[in-house]
């Protein structure tokens, strides 16, 4: 039988991977589709990745916190085990604040749509635009380092047609 600490670290490496599996799922999806034009002249398509992004990331979202959230309320959890998993969720709480503050000053600078994914490490934003201007990233590029504090080096920004 494994001890309850090695049993807390099973499970919390099982929560990391299905956040990277399905973070890795999303990245994927756009780079296969990204050269992908719709047939007729509509923006279904475009509209859709973007929905189908936010979709995907609040359930995958969802599930981290339930399994974070077993892990604070299980009475065999030690508090090591409770004191990571209540410092992952913060985590994950606060990158959905600055993802949604970012994704709205994003769009508000003209943009028809962007998603946002905040990471410790970087910043990489998803713009609903053929192209952009340098003029334009770096208005992008100064929303992103003064909400979040970030080195430019560690911003990303993808226009998605």
């Amino acid at each position: 039988m494994l001890s309850k600490k090695k049993k807390i670290i099973v499970i919390v490496s099982m929560v990391a991977l299905l956040v990277v599996a399905g973070g890795l799922n999303i990245f994927l999806s756009l780079y296969n589709n990204g050269g992908d034009k719709p047939v007729s002249g509509d923006n279904s398509s475009q509209a859709s990745f973007f929905d189908t992004y936010r979709v995907d990331r609040q359930t995958t979202r969802d599930q981290t916190i339930l399994y974070l959230d077993a892990i604070i309320n299980n009475e065999a959890s030690s508090e090591d085990a409770i004191a990571n998993a209540e410092a992952s969720k913060l985590e994950v709480t606060t990158n959905m604040e600055v993802e949604l503050v970012l994704e709205g000053l994003i769009k508000s600078l003209g943009f028809e749509d962007a998603v946002v994914t905040n990471s410790t490490e970087s910043v990489n934003i998803i713009i609903k635009s053929k192209e952009i201007t340098s003029e334009q990233a770096a208005k992008i590029l100064d929303v992103v380092v003064t909400e979040t504090q970030k080195d430019a080096t560690n911003v990303r920004i993808i226009p998605v047609e």
